[in-house]
């Protein structure tokens, strides 16, 4: 709908973490717009701050400054647990799927207990809504009886997916969603993911350092260094006329860049288009 607000709109935000006595800025004044459907892939090197982007959009880490809002609506400046209830339409989908799974209980139940704790669906419609996501994500329902050891790295990933699609989300953010699986592997995850943004009208804020997978998945790229967002830009635009000299190295695959491009004169503002 045109003129419609974006679904996330994060402004000027800072956060910064205090050590030894003294305060670290580890995101700087980002902004950036996530209209909904869309797929925006956060991209940058161990601590660039994207991780603790992700985080305090989720709600899992306060805010310094800035304000960010879900739905036209702030949801800065919340204790912890008024954040977490501001953000339900929000779930994070991290890489290491096995660990958010309790390996003395069934898929089945467990993905039965998520719909209790949330109070989603009425208990006669949990066992159903179960079996249907399993099916949506590519597993069979007979995969409800079976335990987190007896699944491949992908399927779990299928499986993290079917327990946060059960809670009907609008904004999913990944975590390299494709770490630590095959070429093969990754591809069918990948084609996934494009199937369910599609089919439940998912929107994506995609964390990642592999551009080869942030370039068959993301809208829009948006280049993170020391904290600040240095390039923004549809990704077919990133990718073949990248503006930035870092941006510039990522793409090069240089196994050593030079620190000194980290500098960035200004602060880029990433809007939804």
């Amino acid at each position: 709908m045109s003129g419609a607000a974006p679904l996330l709109d994060v402004r000027d935000l800072s956060v910064a973490f205090r050590q030894g006595g003294r305060s670290e800025t580890v995101v700087d004044r980002v902004s950036f717009k996530l209209e909904r459907g869309g797929a925006l892939a956060l991209v940058g090197e161990s601590g660039s701050g994207k991780t603790t982007l992700g985080r305090t959009v989720l709600g899992l880490q306060r805010e310094t400054s800035g304000t960010i809002l879900l739905d036209g609506r702030p949801v800065t400046g919340l204790s912890s647990v008024q954040a977490r209830r501001s953000r339900r339409d929000i779930q994070y989908v991290h890489q290491d799927a096995a660990a958010a799974l309790d390996p003395w209980w069934s898929i089945g139940a467990t993905l039965r207990e998520t719909l209790l704790i949330h109070r989603v669906r009425p208990a006669a419609a949990r066992a159903e809504a179960v079996d249907a996501m399993l099916t949506a994500v590519g597993l069979t329902p007979d995969a409800g009886r079976r335990y987190p050891h007896e699944f491949s790295g992908g399927q779990l990933r299928r499986v993290a997916l079917a327990r946060i699609l059960l809670l009907r989300p609008r904004l999913l953010i990944l975590d390299e969603p494709t770490s630590g699986l095959d070429m093969s592997v990754q591809a069918t995850v990948l084609n996934l993911l494009l199937d369910l943004r599609r089919r439940f009208g998912l929107t994506y804020l995609f964390i990642s350092h592999d551009l080869s997978v942030v370039r068959r998945l993301a809208d829009r790229v948006a280049i993170m260094l020391r904290g600040r967002i240095i390039e923004c830009a549809a990704t077919e635009d990133v990718f073949e006329r990248p503006r930035h000299a870092y941006t510039k190295g990522l793409l090069a695959a240089a196994p050593r860049l030079d620190r000194r491009v980290g500098q960035a004169a200004h602060v880029v503002e990433c809007p939804a288009r």
